[in-house]
C-alpha cells in the first residue's frame, strides 16, 4: 500500500515555472514506477511523465516534453515535477501515480494522490 500527497501547485504567469513534488508513505517506495497525470476541467486524465523505480528511465508526453523533468529521491520518498516555461494549456490539476512498472496508461496505476491545481495564466 502506498500513499501519495502532491503539493507545489499553485497560480503562475506563462513562462513561469512550478516544481511539484508528491511525498509518499510506506518503505517500498523505492520499489515503484512514479507517474504525473493531469486532467483539465472537462477533459479526460491524460498522462504527463513517468519515472521507473531507480530513476533510471524516464517518459514524457510530447507536450511536455523539453519543459517539464520528472526526478526522484528514494532516500526521502518523493518524486518530483520541475515545470518550466509553462503554457496556458498546462492548466489542470496534477495528479502523482504509483505502478509495479512505468506506464502512459491510468489503468496501470493503482495508487494516486489527491491531486493538486496548477493555473497557468496567460
Amino acid at each position: 500500500q502506498v500513499q501519495l500527497v502532491e503539493s507545489g501547485g499553485g497560480l503562475v504567469q506563462a513562462g513561469g515555472s512550478l516544481r511539484l513534488s508528491c511525498a509518499a508513505s510506506g518503505r517500498t517506495f523505492s520499489s515503484y514506477a512514479m507517474g504525473w497525470f493531469r486532467q483539465a476541467p472537462g477533459k479526460e486524465r491524460e498522462f504527463v511523465t513517468a519515472i521507473s523505480w531507480s530513476g533510471g528511465n524516464t517518459y514524457y508526453a510530447d507536450s511536455v516534453k523539453g519543459r517539464f523533468t520528472i526526478s526522484r529521491d528514494n532516500a526521502k520518498n518523493t518524486v518530483y515535477l520541475q515545470m518550466n516555461s509553462l503554457k496556458p494549456e498546462d492548466t489542470a490539476v496534477y495528479y502523482c501515480a504509483a505502478a509495479r512498472s512505468s506506464s502512459w496508461y491510468t489503468n496501470d496505476y493503482p495508487y494516486w494522490g489527491q491531486g493538486t491545481q496548477v493555473t497557468v495564466s496567460s
